[in-house]
């Protein structure tokens, strides 16, 4: 399974198939060997492996090493041929970074496009992560946020402004943290029928989602009033925890579950959300609980 993964790895760097196979072949031997016995090793055909070992030595990645028994090849050491790459890579990305605007016309459009896998969502709500540069909203589930953090901690060290709203705990929260508590995480997920995802980047680009155990949908925008819509939506609901942690003490909760105007705007809309066999359940003001997760303090509080 190693050689498989760093095999693939290579690749993605830029070497062939061959190639790669070949390198791992000449590391993993220990010492010279020739052509045949790279072959054996590697599974590349015996009548390419010179020609793929010679492309290797064009690389600066393997080296020929003369014996009494005829030519060897020798790999160049993994950590040097790493920090080779590094450098090649990194060069590349800023000739680009420098010259790819210069041929970029002002859009005439906005894009937005859908995200119909988990995959595809989470990888494109990394792009806009990564895109940041003064500030980044996030908001989501724990299951979900935590395939970002590492994308998101690196904008943070970079002096992004973060800022994250987790439905749910977290035991390792990135910038500045606030655990979604109105309503309670289930009860958002049972209203809304998924969890939702929301990452927005410098009010300049977006990603928003909805997942189920099967289902994925979402969207990537760079059009301003979608992405205005999203950045408001996660500042509005940091702002509301603020004001519940600032007048806890002067009866928030209990203005917040009996309050009949919020009630009414915390009911579910649209289409019931069904339960596993089919049936609409009803979800709404009665269904969520305040303390306790199985509501055994007998107070309701809304979605």
């Amino acid at each position: 399974m190693a050689v498989r993964r760093v095999t693939e790895e290579l690749q993605r760097l830029g070497l062939s198939g061959y190639e790669a196979k070949a390198y791992v072949a000449l590391v993993s031997a220990g010492e010279a060997v020739n052509g045949y016995e790279v072959a054996k090793r590697s599974g590349v055909p015996r009548s390419t492996v010179y020609e793929t070992l010679g492309k290797l030595v064009g690389r600066g990645a393997a080296f020929e090493v003369r014996a009494a028994d005829g030519t060897g090849y020798v790999p160049l050491p993994p950590a040097t041929l790493l920090e080779r790459m590094r450098r090649d890579f990194d060069r590349t990305l800023g000739i680009l970074q420098n010259e790819i605007p210069r041929l970029t016309a002002p859009p005439q459009v906005r894009l937005v496009h859908s995200l119909t896998e988990r995959r595809m969502l989470l990888e494109r709500a990394e792009d806009v992560a990564a895109a940041a540069r003064s500030e980044l909203y996030v908001l989501g589930w724990p299951e979900d946020v935590e395939t970002l953090k590492p994308t998101v901690r690196r904008a943070e060290e970079h002096g992004v402004d973060v800022a994250t709203v987790v439905f749910g705990v977290d035991d390792d929260p990135v910038g500045w943290h606030i655990e979604h508590r109105y309503s309670a995480p289930s009860t958002v997920e049972d209203n809304l029928g998924r969890r939702m995802l929301v990452v927005v980047a410098d009010r300049d680009q977006a990603v928003i989602g909805g997942l189920t155990a099967d289902r994925t949908w979402g969207l990537y925008t760079d059009d301003p009033a979608a992405v205005l819509l999203a950045h408001l939506y996660v500042r509005h609901d940091i702002a509301m925890h603020r004001v519940a942690d600032r007048f806890a003490e002067h009866g928030f909760d209990e203005f917040w579950t009996d309050d009949p105007a919020l009630r009414r705007l915390r009911e579910p809309v649209g289409e019931p959300v069904r339960a596993a066999d089919g049936a609409p359940r009803s979800v709404g003001p009665e269904t969520d609980t305040v303390g306790d997760p199985d509501g055994d303090d007998g107070r309701s509080r809304a979605g």
